[in-house]
């Protein structure tokens, strides 16, 4: 492995090339001599320029590495302390939406169901599981088969029509996927 150095410095660039020919280049985020661990920040794969792609690359798995910008650390500021507090809260929260999504599938419900309660988790905290219902503000109840006229609760409301709106965004989106996922079968097929 050509170029390996025995540390990488926080805020360096660095290219490397995976055992499956993929090339990855970023800034460094994090590195663990030990393991030979590199953390790597890289433009997002979306194009999105708010979002950053982060990927956790073992150097003794990769063809070539190159150090294309070198950051001396002694001109780097020390690494901000993790706030221990806030990364707990992070795991209590998905250990807990795995526990509801883990309810979901041992009630049965169905894929479009699930997808609904996570696209509606995304933004409302208070959901949960009845059985097969989605239960949001435990004002609004949503069933089978989890359209927008399976929306049930007190139709003033503003959490009724909130969540209601929240129904009919996902089944647009949902339909927009399908007919994309459609045209682009149709046009591998036709290739």
């Amino acid at each position: 492995m050509a170029g390996v150095s025995d540390w990488f410095s926080i805020g360096s660039t660095v290219a490397c090339k995976t055992c499956y020919h993929k090339e990855i280049e970023g800034e460094v985020l994090a590195f663990d001599p030990q393991t030979k661990m590199l953390i790597l920040k890289c433009p997002s794969s979306s194009n999105r320029s708010s979002l950053n792609d982060v990927h956790i690359v073992n150097l003794s798995l990769v063809s070539d590495v190159q150090v294309k910008r070198e950051v001396s650390p002694t001109l780097n500021e020390p690494p901000q302390s993790l706030n221990l507090q806030r990364l707990n809260t992070r795991v209590r929260n998905q250990i807990e939406e795995k526990k509801r999504m883990v309810k979901a599938l041992q009630a049965g419900v169905s894929p479009e169901g699930q997808k609904l309660f996570i696209a509606i988790a995304k933004t409302i905290q208070a959901i949960t599981w009845s059985g097969q219902n989605i239960v949001v503000w435990e004002d609004v109840t949503i069933v089978p088969p989890y359209k927008v006229d399976n929306v049930h609760g007190n139709a003033e409301s503003k959490s009724y029509l909130h969540v209601r709106k929240i129904v009919e965004k996902h089944m647009k989106d949902q339909a927009t996927a399908e007919i994309q996922q459609r045209e682009a079968t149709k046009g591998s097929s036709t290739q």
